[in-house]
């Protein structure tokens, strides 16, 4: 795992064994012989961030995967436990443009958060990258501001795009090594640590459940809607196998494909 998200994980497993629930005896303390219904019952506590509450099980499901292969343990309780944040694409649900408005109106230019905002809307860059993307990435080409970096998640490719004027204009104001900086004026010392914050964000703006993943996915969704091919949204996004981009770039061939079968009906009759 790459150090972000194995701190992630980290994290996450504190957080599980500390856990009593109704009871007075904390999760780390039991063997881990332990049968569904108590991961569900953690999950369930954690509901209000469905996101936590699926990315624990998720979490859980990697250790006991692990520990049946070195036949620690016979059984994976975490195996058929279904996630909270339903989304029929799978994963983080995208944003939606009257959210994405929403937010922009409760935190106005100038804030830390729309800031935030503004990087991954014109980005579509992972929060993991999120915490350390600042002036070091950018470059000048033929009187075009342009930001390019290497993700930090494992397997992703280069990524180049020029700055648009809503990117630029955000970011000038930051004067540091990252541009999202916390109240300190140090970046993020982590991506939990972030992550955390934007949850605050969210939900101060009345939205939430919303997540960075989700900008990114709408960024993803729009330029497919908006008829980019399969191999521009694997440039931007920092795809290495075309299946991965096919999620967005599918449904925007099914529903131009479903219009022109609508006009072809209708000029038919």
């Amino acid at each position: 795992m790459s150090p972000a998200t194995l701190k992630q994980r980290r994290s996450v497993l504190r957080r599980l064994c500390d856990y009593s629930g109704e009871g007075s005896v904390r999760y780390g303390d039991f063997d881990m012989d332990a049968p569904a219904a108590a991961f569900i019952e953690i999950r369930d506590a954690w509901a209000t961030h469905p996101g936590a509450a699926d990315n624990l099980i998720k979490t859980v499901r990697a250790v006991y995967t692990w520990a049946q292969e070195r036949e620690y343990i016979k059984h994976n309780p975490a195996a058929a436990i279904k996630a909270i944040n339903v989304n029929p694409a799978g994963g983080a649900v995208p944003w939606s443009v009257a959210e994405l408005k929403k937010f922009r109106e409760h935190h106005p230019r100038g804030t830390t958060a729309h800031l935030w905002l503004t990087l991954h809307a014109f980005t579509a860059c992972r929060i993991g990258d999120a915490i350390w993307l600042g002036r070091a990435q950018e470059v000048m080409r033929d009187g075009q501001l342009w930001l390019g970096w290497q993700p930090r998640k494992r397997g992703s490719a280069f990524v180049s795009i020029p700055m648009m004027p809503p990117l630029i204009a955000a970011t000038r104001a930051a004067d540091g090594p990252a541009y999202l900086l916390n109240e300190k004026g140090k970046p993020f010392a982590s991506v939990e640590a972030l992550r955390v914050r934007v949850q605050r964000w969210c939900s101060a703006a009345g939205i939430p459940d919303r997540s960075s993943h989700g900008i990114r996915k709408a960024v993803g969704e729009m330029m497919a809607q908006n008829g980019c091919s399969q191999y521009q949204v694997m440039a931007v996004m920092a795809h290495t196998q075309a299946k991965t981009s096919e999620i967005y770039t599918k449904g925007a061939e099914r529903q131009t494909l479903a219009a022109d079968g609508v006009r072809v009906r209708i000029h038919n009759q």
